[in-house]
């Protein structure tokens, strides 16, 4: 039987260039990901730390890193005790340019029946790539407070 997954696509006029920079780079994540950094070389097998306000809450190695086409990693969560119990999930980011836009599909898998984390990703990477969508399109991140998110956990 397949195990749960998330999947997620968006429109984003930009090139498949700055829309990489903006998945990869601390500077840009920051502003849409609520104060999130992302801590890698992007190397195939390299760690990965997502730290949100100096807190690591993720975790996770790089399998694949194929700019400005494609990326992933797993993904461990590490804040919630819960959560930190189930297994380490994989996240992939597919760009693809059409014209002046770029599909940006993510897809977010290997969750277990039952799954925490899946609930909790479901509400989070909406917000996520929003915020990401209007920084990339108008300069300005959306501020969607965490409260908005309904996850356990936020205020």
């Amino acid at each position: 039987m397949k195990k749960p997954e998330f999947v997620y696509v968006t429109y984003i006029e930009t090139t498949p260039e700055k829309l990489w920079d903006a998945l990869t780079q601390s500077e840009f994540t920051r502003q849409y990901w609520f104060d999130t950094e992302l801590k890698s070389d992007w190397q195939v097998g390299s760690p990965l730390a997502l730290v949100m306000s100096g807190q690591t809450t993720d975790t996770g190695k790089i399998l694949e890193a194929d700019r400005p086409r494609r990326l992933s990693y797993t993904f461990k969560h590490e804040a919630d005790p819960e959560m930190r119990k189930e297994p380490a999930t994989k996240v992939v980011f597919t760009l693809e340019q059409h014209g002046n836009i770029v599909k940006l599909t993510v897809t977010h898998e290997g969750f277990g029946a039952g799954s925490k984390l899946l609930d909790g990703i479901s509400k989070g990477w909406p917000a996520i790539l929003s915020g990401l969508k209007s920084l990339l399109e108008t300069g300005k991140a959306a501020a969607i407070p965490l409260a908005a998110l309904g996850i356990d956990g936020t205020e």
